[in-house]
C-alpha cells in the first residue's frame, strides 16, 4: 500500500508536510485517558496564552489554503481548528475511542490536523488529490455523498473518498471503531516550520502507540523531496 499527495496538490502547496504512522494491534480497551488529558491541558494552555485558535500560524495557513480552494474558512474549518474551537467553547472534547480521543488531543495540542483511518477499510493505495466528482463518500450519518469536482479528498483504489474538503471531515466508512486493529494516521501541516513540528508530532504518536498498545509502527515524514509512504513488506 502506498500513500501520497498528487503532484497537482504538491505543486499548489509546495510547503505541505505530512506525517504518516502505520500501527497495528489497536484495541478499544486501552486506557489513554490520562495522557489524552495531558495533551488537552497543553491545548488549553496555548489558547489561554495565545488567544483564539484562529490566530495560530498553523490554523492561519489552513485558512489561506481553504480560501485559495474557494471555501469560506469560517464555514469549513480544518479539523484542528474545529477541535480547538470546541475545546475553547465547551472546555472538553467528546469521547469516541481511546485512539481517536488521543489523536484529537494531540491534534489540538499541536494545532495540526490528524486523521486516523481504519486500514482494513482502505482499498489499495491512498492518494490525496482533487476529486473528479464520482468518488463515493460515506457520512457518519450513513449517507453517500460525492465530493465536488476539484475538492481535495483522500481517494483509495476502489474510488472511495475518505475525507471531505481535505482536512475538514473524515469518512464514516474508514472511521476507527471498536473492532479496528490496523490504522493509518496522517498529520498534515502547511505553516512555516511545519517539518520539525510534524516530525515531533510523529514521534509523539509513536511513543503513545508504543506505551498504550505496544503497537508495532512504521513512520514517515513526507515532503516535496520525499512525497511517498510505502507500507513495509511482510517480514
Amino acid at each position: 500500500m502506498q500513500f501520497h499527495h498528487s503532484s497537482q496538490l504538491r505543486d499548489a502547496y509546495p510547503d505541505l508536510v505530512a506525517g504518516v504512522v502505520l500501527a497495528s494491534g489497536i484495541t478499544a480497551t486501552a486506557d489513554e485517558a490520562g495522557r489524552t488529558a495531558d495533551y488537552l491541558t497543553e491545548a488549553r494552555r496555548r489558547l489561554t496564552a495565545d488567544g483564539a485558535e484562529s490566530g495560530f500560524p498553523e490554523i492561519q495557513a489552513w485558512r489561506r489554503a481553504y480560501a485559495a480552494m474557494g471555501l469560506r474558512p469560517t464555514k469549513y474549518r480544518c479539523a484542528a481548528e474545529a477541535l480547538l474551537r470546541r475545546l475553547r467553547l465547551d472546555g472538553e472534547l467528546p469521547r469516541v475511542h481511546p485512539l481517536v480521543d488521543l489523536c484529537n488531543a494531540i491534534s489540538a495540542a499541536y494545532a495540526i490536523p490528524v486523521a486516523a483511518l481504519d486500514l482494513d477499510r482502505v482499498d489499495g493505495d491512498l492518494v490525496v488529490r482533487p476529486a473528479r466528482g464520482d468518488e463515493a463518500y460515506l457520512s457518519f450519518a450513513g449517507d453517500t455523498e460525492h465530493p465536488e469536482p476539484g475538492e481535495v479528498t483522500f481517494v483509495d483504489s476502489a474510488g472511495r473518498a475518505h475525507a471531505r474538503r481535505w482536512t475538514n471531515r473524515q469518512s464514516g466508512w474508514s472511521a476507527v471503531r471498536a473492532g479496528t486493529s490496523s490504522v493509518l494516521i496522517v498529520a498534515e501541516a502547511l505553516h512555516p516550520g511545519a517539518e520539525p513540528a510534524v516530525t515531533r508530532l510523529v514521534a509523539t504518536l509513536v511513543t503513545e502507540l508504543t506505551e498504550g498498545w505496544s503497537a508495532p509502527t512504521a513512520t514517515a515524514v513526507l515532503t516535496a523531496a520525499a512525497p511517498r509512504f510505502r507500507t513495509p513488506e511482510p517480514g
